[in-house]
């Protein structure tokens, strides 16, 4: 596949990516708002892969602040079409101890005040979120975290929860006795967005505390969080190097649907769409309008 376009989200601690050569700044606006920051263009090792910091520079977005339709938007407007999210999150386990990453396959949302579909306003759709993270991603970061010595688990439930406190103790006890495996704020709805937008999507978990479910370990404070999170940054730079080299390579996504998803959960008959909404999505709609045969008239 030639037309593969990746996409990094770095979360907190990733704000930069200093490994990038021939760097090229997009300072874009969405019909949705503006994003979180520039995304970035660069090249590692001759290949051309995007960066979006998800808090923005100097960490200015709180993760209910964070636009996500815009920064996923953007992203489909510069021709992406994968993305690996990095995320720092407490562990609801005790054997994904600090500082080790989780192969997310399932979400649980907790969240409360966000805006979580592009498909509103007279244009309804609903895509399937039965498998949310892309399998082929999903192996190939398995592939490179072992290379690289990283300790990793793969699948695992991330619980999203709106913040930006932590978690109370009955909440963490809760959630785990939902088997759940990691706690963050931003995977959500970014994880569901980049469905709607027909991005495929994997999620790397990196874990910088226990959450406060378990009396035998520190409460959860910030400068742990930040001091684990620091020793993560490095090893999450590697990874992007190590998966951008594969990323390119022959990696076949024949059996992953997401790229055509809109064809069988757009519901509203085009007749009957709202010009004004099919407008705003000029980016998410564009693959499917094509292939589709319908226009405007």
């Amino acid at each position: 596949m030639f037309n593969k376009k990746l996409a990094f989200i770095g979360g907190s601690g990733i704000y930069n990516l200093d490994i990038l050569t021939e760097i090229v700044e997009h300072d874009l606006v969405s019909s949705f708002g503006l994003p979180s920051s520039k995304i970035v263009e660069g090249k590692i090792n001759g290949n051309m892969i995007y960066f979006l910091s998800r808090h923005g520079i100097g960490h200015r977005l709180s993760p209910s602040e964070i636009n996500y339709r815009a920064n996923i938007d953007c992203l489909k407007k510069l021709g992406v079409t994968d993305i690996v999210s990095l995320s720092a999150v407490g562990s609801l386990k005790e054997n994904l101890d600090p500082g080790t990453f989780v192969i997310v396959d399932q979400f649980i949302d907790r969240t409360l005040n966000r805006k979580k579909t592009f498909f509103e306003n007279g244009i309804v759709a609903h895509v399937p979120m039965a498998e949310p993270t892309c399998k082929i991603l999903m192996n190939l970061s398995k592939n490179i975290l072992n290379n690289l010595s990283i300790k990793n688990s793969y699948g695992g439930t991330y619980l999203a929860m709106e913040g930006p406190q932590f978690s109370s103790k009955s909440e963490s006890l809760l959630y785990k006795s939902w088997n759940c495996d990691v706690i963050g704020m931003t995977n959500i709805p970014e994880a569901t967005l980049a469905r709607e937008a027909e991005i495929r999507y994997a999620s790397i978990s990196m874990v910088t505390d226990f959450d406060s479910w378990s009396s035998e370990h520190e409460q959860v404070d910030l400068q742990m969080l930040l001091d684990t999170m620091h020793k993560n940054v490095q090893k999450s730079k590697n990874f992007i190097e190590n998966f951008s080299k594969k990323y390119f390579s022959e990696i076949d996504f024949s059996s992953d649907n997401t790229s055509k998803i809109l064809d069988t959960s757009i519901v509203t008959q085009y007749e009957n769409w709202n010009r004004k909404t099919e407008i705003k999505l000029l980016n998410i709609l564009e693959r499917y309008k094509r292939e589709n045969n319908v226009s405007s008239k």
